[in-house]
């Protein structure tokens, strides 16, 4: 209903007249009953207007005098709120539905469903609308899950065609291979129980499974081969090689699964992140034991038969004889100088590990080469929407330009902020006034546009192109988008504090520090500070006079600047569909144009000639905090930016010195990082005291099964190695250290354990069988090579098609498996070279009886005789 403001005028009348004389008028009351004779009659009335029409007939003024009704002073049309904002798809003018998930729902079912949807959605509209799909982020989703699938494949031929190589028999290969479905399909069968889905992360676990999986089976069937080739029966080779080493790969399992403790202490995102592949991998790994202590020698006694131990020897007398042969003559050599080995070992390991190791990168996830981005656009602070809109279009053109003809695929993005009657929460717009324009953009994957360059380019160009707006670039991609935790860009500053004005003034103070960082992009404070508007300051002693109060003010101002909505809301329900509409009285837009129009508007009470606004009240144009943001009760101001060519981690340090560097903030005033930085150093923290719980927990599943301090403290001696091996592979591959890479170097040691152990269980049964602690290490040594470089080749082999990074979204997980190669290579390495020097120096004066005070077992000095 739109007012006319002369006719008001003329009837000495104020907006806030015609709202109320609508809302008594039109309005929805329950229904009665009355009892007549048998019968109960509902009694109804006509409050609500049966003809929308007939609302123009409602009186304004009654009684004596002429009486005034609506249709003298208004007229009434089926129209829409005044436009608050525009969705663009592909630079046009649309209505944008967006589409949200609940958290246990799958991206590729709600994306598959709306688009089978579609139909019944055309269905429901005129003809003449075009109904179609334009954007989503299921492409990316798709494209991981299927490079996750496809590096997991590879890894497993890969895996099987190295223990082909090294055992030379393909019944043997298949044999072990064989147990990599059965191990996976389990693992599946249990994360389903387990409440888990089918995602990128529990296929990233079973893909790096994959490589561990062969290690059970690979074990047995190994030293199978070994009791074949001294010419012992299949049935009682496969027998006593099973029993022989059904507890070192049991303790060894247990070594691995405790490693990935550390993904307990995890907190939120990351957590539910990284339990999934924990419970994947563990999964995996104890189908893998069980079967390789059921399946493997059922197989083996059925396939090998007496041709087994043939093949055996022609394989001991093969090519890894003599490299087996030659790499123990060096071994023997290093033994002679033991000591100096262990310590340039000891030195080599703690100086990669202390003068590398905090040269490396930081970041809490690996960025994807994505074609997806945000771009927010943000024209001179109370632009209208319009105008705002129009940008926004010449913005999209310079995107296009800057990308080539036919490279931007699609853009989707709302101009502006939503209307007050549309039902959806403000968190997925992002945006804070008309200013401000919110696209994202999907680039076509065969552009092969490398995106941070690409913005930087873009960044000049628009910067040149808008002198009077600022651009800024957000992530596009889910993961990335996660990652930020609720905020736009991956580094956000909060100052918040009991006074607004301090908390502004230090804001600005340290906006102008973090300016500094010339790592950082698109710095800005994320609500408009200094918003354009038009103060109304009313004389309430004056009004008093006049006969009007404030209330009376500011409602007929509110209703002729915005609508009665706000202020006295009302409906009207269409008697043929029953859809309610918002009954709603405000002034024509033209009409309010000026400081002047604004005065002009009348607020005097029933038929008093005076007063109209300006009477009352100074009007002046004045600048204002376009938005106010308020945490935990305090007021907050948000400072958000973009990063580029630095990791996160010098970044955060550069962020911690412009805080500091705005000196003392004021009294109850405080700053919070957030963003990436806040929950990568928490996370980083988590893993920490995680691993350590984890060495704790081998520790002491060593000293239990060993019986032994000292050989617990042999096999963890391992670890340095790992951790070197990881630093130097991530240092010469460019990688970060970050959660993958971090999950990566876990795995590395406890496979290098798991290797360890086997070498010295074998090391310690020769000892205890009377040999000295020397040649102990190295008969354990030689007898252990094969199945340490079988495993150790294997799980690499496994993990090179994940390092490779092929496909989309897989740079997130290759980190994962760079940590792991260069941490298996080094620990390997020491396995073979360091390690059995190590164990020979422990246990030289290592007594042979064993210290269990079991009286039942047999090497007990308590054993009852």
């Amino acid at each position: 209903m739109t007012l006319d403001p002369d006719r008001l005028r003329a009837y000495s009348m104020s907006p806030d007249e015609a709202a109320r004389a609508v809302a008594a008028g039109n309005i929805l009351m329950p229904a009665g009953n009355v009892r007549t004779d048998n019968l109960l009659r509902i009694v109804s009335n006509n409050a609500i207007a049966p003809n929308i029409q007939d609302l123009l007939d409602l009186s304004i003024r009654s009684g004596s005098g002429p009486s005034v009704y609506l249709r003298d002073v208004a007229t009434l049309a089926d129209s829409t709120d005044i436009p608050t904002g525009y969705a663009l798809v592909n630079g046009r003018r649309a209505v944008y539905i967006p589409v949200t998930k609940r958290p246990d729902a799958s991206t590729l079912t709600v994306v598959n469903e709306v688009k089978e949807n579609l139909p019944r959605f055309r269905a429901l509209v005129p003809p003449d609308i075009q109904v179609s799909y334009e954007f989503d982020q299921s492409g990316y989703v798709r494209g991981a899950l299927d490079s996750v699938l496809r590096e997991g494949l590879l890894g497993a031929l890969l895996t099987g065609l190295m223990v082909l190589l090294f055992l030379g028999d393909w019944r043997s290969s298949a044999i072990v291979v064989v147990t990599i479905p059965f191990a996976l399909l389990t693992a599946v069968v249990a994360l389903w129980a387990a409440g888990e889905t089918v995602n990128i992360m529990t296929l990233g676990g079973l893909a790096l499974a994959v490589g561990v999986l062969v290690d059970e089976g690979t074990v047995v069937m190994e030293n199978i081969h070994s009791h074949l080739a001294r010419g012992e029966g299949s049935a009682r080779a496969v027998l006593d090689a099973s029993r022989e080493v059904v507890t070192p790969r049991l303790l060894a399992m247990l070594a691995v699964l405790a490693v990935f403790v550390p993904s307990l202490f995890m907190v939120g995102v990351t957590r539910a992140l990284f339990v999934p592949l924990t419970l994947a991998v563990g999964f995996a790994m104890a189908a893998s034991y069980f079967l390789s202590s059921a399946l493997v020698p059922v197989l083996s006694t059925a396939l090998l038969g007496a041709r087994g131990g043939n093949q055996a020897a022609g394989a001991e007398a093969g090519r890894f004889l003599k490299v087996r042969d030659q790499w123990m003559r060096g071994l023997g050599i290093l033994s002679r100088a033991r000591a100096a080995v262990i310590a340039a070992y000891a030195v080599a390991a703690l100086a990669v590990i202390f003068l590398l190791g905090p040269r490396l990168a930081t970041e809490l996830f690996p960025t994807a080469q994505a074609s997806q981005f945000r771009l927010r656009l943000d024209a001179p602070a109370g632009t209208r929407a319009e105008e705002t809109a129009n940008q926004a279009s010449e913005t999209l053109d310079e995107v296009g330009k800057e990308a080539g003809p036919g490279n931007v695929e699609t853009t989707v993005g709302y101009v502006g902020t939503q209307a007050a009657s549309y039902p959806i929460n403000t968190v997925f717009l992002w945006t804070s006034g008309p200013q401000e324009a919110v696209f994202s953009v999907q680039l076509r994957p065969e552009a092969h546009l490398d995106l941070e360059a690409f913005k930087e380019r873009l960044r000049r160009r628009l910067g040149g192109k808008f002198p009077g707006s600022t651009f800024s670039f957000e992530p596009g991609d889910i993961v990335s988008q996660i990652m930020n935790f609720g905020a736009p860009t991956p580094v956000e500053v909060a100052v918040n504090g009991p006074d607004f004005a301090a908390v502004r003034d230090f804001a600005e103070k340290i906006r102008a520090r973090m300016g500094q960082v010339s790592a950082l992009r698109d710095l800005r404070v994320e609500q408009p500070l200094r918003y354009p508007g038009v103060q109304v300051k009313v004389n309430r002693q004056l009004a008093g006079q006049l006969g009007v109060t404030v209330g009376d003010v500011a409602r007929s101002l509110s209703e002729a600047t915005a609508s009665s909505r706000f202020t006295l809301p009302n409906y009207w329900a269409d008697p043929r569909t029953g859809v309610a509409y918002q009954v709603q009285v405000q002034y024509p837009q033209p009409r309010i144009t000026s400081v002047e129009d604004i005065a002009n508007i009348p607020v005097m009470p029933g038929a008093a000639q005076h007063p109209l606004l300006g009477d009352v009240a100074d009007v002046a144009d004045t600048s204002l905090v376009g938005e106010l943001d308020r945490k935990n009760g305090l007021w907050q101001v948000t400072l958000a930016a973009d990063i580029a060519s630095e990791d996160l981690g010098k970044i955060a340090k550069g962020i911690d010195a412009a805080v500091r560097g705005a000196g003392a903030p004021p009294r109850a005033v405080s700053v919070q990082v957030g963003g990436q930085i806040a929950p990568m150093r928490e996370t980083f923290s988590s893993l920490g005291i995680g691993l350590l719980v984890a060495v704790a927990v081998i520790f002491l599943l060593l000293a239990a099964n060993f019986e032994s301090l000292r050989l617990a403290w042999v096999v963890l001696t391992l670890a340095p190695a790992a951790i070197s091996g990881v630093v130097i592979m991530l240092l010469v591959s460019g990688t970060t250290l970050n959660i993958e890479s971090f999950m990566g170097a876990i795995m590395a040691i406890g496979v290098g354990t798991a290797n360890a152990i086997l070498l010295v269980t074998f090391a310690e049964q020769y000892r205890r069988a009377g040999a000295p602690a020397i040649e102990a290490a190295l008969e354990g040594t030689r007898t252990r090579m094969r199945p340490i470089l079988m495993t150790s080749l294997a799980m690499i082999a496994g993990m090179v098609p994940m390092a490779l990074a092929w496909g989309t979204g897989a740079e997130e997980t290759a980190p994962l498996a760079r940590a792991v190669i260069g941490g298996l290579v080094a620990a390997t390495l020491v396995n073979l070279s360091a390690l059995p020097l190590i164990y020979s120096w422990v246990q030289g004066r290592a007594g042979a009886s064993s210290l269990s005070l079991d009286p039942e077992d047999p090497e007990s000095r308590f054993a009852e005789k």
